[in-house]
């Protein structure tokens, strides 16, 4: 099974997201199921109808399903499989999302609950365009695609535990050594201890890294937040050098790019770390070095440090 997909990207939306659209073609070819569709649980634990696959139109397309209402709302609710023969006729079911199925002539249809650790995190329909009673086959093609997307979603929520535990560590390792050996009342300086700031910056560069890999876009953004944070309280130890210069601005991946050049990772090392091109890594240099105003790697490094973007 095709658990995930990996893409290379440069902004926040990188990272694995779970293949829902490979699940319901399966779905559809194991069960002899014309129709498929489905969705997954955002952030806000709404759930919407948000791939389609064998539809003729896209009247289901981003419909949200509430608990309890519909064929799906009641497979919300009861956290198990269930199916209608007959959609606009079932007294089993309410009815109100009949004009959506009925725009794409859906009649007879099932539902089945994906549940990661007790928890419904979505719903897989399988429907045909006839009002018949759907066989063993078609139910148990419906139940093994949410096995098998309930084993990818546990996996991706694994890497997003351990992202979490991870960024947590790095954080507070850094909090602690920015401030090992200093008077509570005065802020450290790199003149009085320069090896703690290179484990800061270390810190830093470990955790930028680290929130590319992280599938949850809430979570990875929360990362990118303290990393900033983290840039910006250093900016004490070069006092008012250290102003932004006006209208600079770097990508998330340009500011990657750079603090692993901080740490003296080539082209290629970077590359590895961040899970990118050789090429990429030169681009995002490149182009941050034009922002920055630098004629080398090195001085791309000091100004994005006076500019408060690396520590």
């Amino acid at each position: 099974m095709r658990e995930v997909a990996v893409a290379e990207t440069d902004g926040a939306g990188s990272g694995r997201a779970v293949d829902m659209q490979s699940t319901l073609q399966r779905m559809r070819r194991r069960g002899g199921l014309p129709v498929a569709f489905g969705g997954l649980f955002s952030g806000a634990r709404q759930f919407r109808i948000s791939e389609l696959t064998g539809t003729t139109t896209n009247s289901l397309r981003g419909l949200a399903i509430t608990p309890g209402n519909g064929l799906g709302g009641k497979v919300l609710t009861m956290s198990r499989p269930i199916s209608v023969a007959d959609y606009p006729a079932s007294r089993a079911i309410s009815h109100e999302y009949d004009a959506a199925v009925g725009a794409e002539g859906l009649r007879s249809m099932l539902a089945v609950p994906v549940v990661v650790r007790g928890q419904v995190r979505g719903v897989l329909y399988g429907a045909l365009r006839q009002p018949l009673v759907l066989g063993d086959r078609a139910l148990s093609s419906a139940v093994e695609a949410a096995r098998e997307l309930e084993r990818a979603l546990e996996h991706e929520l694994a890497q997003e535990l351990a992202a979490r535990d991870e960024a947590q560590r790095l954080l507070a390792e850094a909090r602690r050594r920015r401030l090992r050996g200093q008077p509570r009342w005065a802020p450290p300086t790199e003149e009085t201890d320069p090896a703690v700031w290179e484990e800061v910056r270390e810190a830093h560069g470990d955790l930028r890294a680290l929130a590319h890999r992280v599938p949850d876009p809430q979570l990875r953004a929360e990362i990118l937040t303290a990393c900033g944070r983290l840039a910006r309280a250093s900016s004490g130890h070069h006092g008012r050098e250290r102003e932004r210069p006006s209208g600079v601005e770097l990508s998330p991946r340009e500011v990657d790019v750079l603090a692993c050049v901080a740490s003296g990772a080539t082209n290629s090392a970077a590359a590895e770390r961040l899970g990118l091109r050789p090429e990429t890594v030169k681009s995002y240099l490149r182009s941050s070095m034009r922002k920055l105003g630098a004629h080398t790697r090195l001085h791309a490094v000091v100004e994005a440090r006076r500019a408060g973007l690396l520590p």
